[in-house]
């Protein structure tokens, strides 16, 4: 076998080094071109969703999945509970454009008229993390035992991240929308009634105090991915270049 030269085997080594990098960024480029219409496509699904009329509250629950509900406009009746509600933190909102700040969503259950128990996030309560009161004034008047047209939009339960603070039982605070641990932890279905899987954002109607604060969803999901693709293909690029010109350098000295 015939050995290479040194310099030949590092041309070769950086070569194989180089296009190995340049086919990663290639293909992380293209990763996020597709990321990018898949993108588009769900933005599309919410913003048609959103802009539906409402319908009547699915029968079916065990057929919903986020990926083709999240979002669906509903319409019915229920009757607020009168168990204890709960609060969840809030900096802002990606979905609602008149939410901003700190505060919380007041998530309370409700009574269908088959017996079972769908959770409402009734709003938005300001600068509430200090004040609990404040939230168990607003939502005591939701509570008339009466039924109520409620319109909103379905949601589903989220799951907390490794940072997420843990939820506070004492003062019912919780970090992420999950009404199924609400549920559990403050005995909204403790009569062993069916919860629903999902939950409703309120739309209307808004109480006359403006406390909780419900309203209409819209979408503002980020899309980068056009200029995260541009960057991988331009390091790709720049590498390539880089490793034409060592190269170049390299035939001329030897």
């Amino acid at each position: 076998m015939i050995a290479l030269p040194a310099t030949r085997r590092s041309v070769a080594g950086f070569g194989v080094f180089t296009l190995l990098m340049v086919a990663l960024c290639v293909g992380l480029g293209l990763w996020q071109l597709q990321r990018r219409v898949e993108k588009h496509a769900l933005i599309a699904a919410l913003t048609e969703r959103l802009a539906a009329s409402p319908g009547p509250l699915p029968s079916q629950w065990s057929a919903l999945t986020p990926a083709k509900d999240e979002f669906r406009r509903v319409s019915f009746a229920a009757t607020y509970e009168p168990r204890p509600d709960a609060m969840v933190y809030s900096s802002g909102s990606a979905v609602r454009e008149d939410i901003s700040g700190p505060g919380t969503w007041a998530f309370m259950p409700a009574r269908l008229p088959d017996g079972a128990t769908v959770v409402i996030n009734a709003g938005f309560v300001q600068n509430t993390m200090q004040d609990r009161s404040q939230q168990d004034r607003a939502v005591t008047r939701l509570v008339t035992g009466a039924p109520v047209m409620l319109t909103g939009y379905l949601r589903f339960p989220e799951t907390a991240g490794a940072l997420t603070p843990p939820e506070n039982i004492a003062k019912r605070l919780w970090f992420t929308r999950d009404h199924q641990a609400m549920a559990r932890a403050l005995g909204w279905n403790a009569d062993g009634k069916i919860l629903a899987p999902f939950y409703i954002d309120l739309e209307s109607p808004a109480p006359e105090s403006g406390i909780p604060k419900p309203g209409a969803l819209s979408v503002h999901l980020k899309d980068d991915h056009l200029q995260y693709a541009i960057t991988w293909f331009g390091l790709a690029a720049v590498m390539g270049i880089a490793f034409a010109v060592w190269w170049r350098a390299q035939r001329r000295a030897a």
